[in-house]
């Protein structure tokens, strides 16, 4: 039997199917990096909460005119804004409590966007407020950061 030689279009096909599932790795590999890094940045988020520090608890947003925060029928739109409205919401660690998130998911959407979802809950001395909140985050140059978060209080 006599070889055929191999066309263009065979190598073509071959380079393709080589690094094909190179390339589906490194996707999985990095979503599961990206999961761990959106993870790490919600607990600093938690530390910081617990420590009374608003603005560290900030450093987790996107510092940008387009960051965006909704809760109840309101929507605020800007990092200094969020911030405001947390500061006013939250004026001394009575207020501000003990923060912990539960059930936790972590979505990659691709490989500069995910979506994290969970239940937050504060233990304060005389009530216990607690929701759920879908965030919406982007990695940019200065690392995972949240870019919309929309928070829903549960009924009392």
């Amino acid at each position: 039997m006599k070889a055929r030689p191999i066309t263009g279009f065979a190598v073509a096909i071959g380079l393709f199917a080589l690094f094909l599932p190179g390339k589906t790795f490194a996707r999985v590999a990095d979503s599961g990096n990206s999961e761990h890094a959106i993870r790490d940045l919600l607990r600093q988020q938690v530390g910081a909460w617990n420590r009374g520090d608003i603005d560290a608890f900030m450093n987790g947003y996107a510092r940008s005119d387009t960051t965006t925060f909704v809760s109840g029928d309101d929507v605020h739109r800007g990092w200094n804004v969020v911030l405001k409205r947390y500061k006013a919401h939250y004026p001394d660690r009575a207020r501000m409590g003990k923060l912990t998130f539960r059930d936790l998911e972590v979505h990659a959407l691709s490989s500069d966007a995910a979506v994290a979802t969970g239940r937050w809950h504060l233990q304060r001395s005389n009530d216990t407020p607690h929701g759920r909140f879908t965030l919406i985050l982007r990695r940019l140059p200065e690392g995972w950061r949240i870019v919309h978060d929309h928070t829903s209080s549960a009924e009392k």
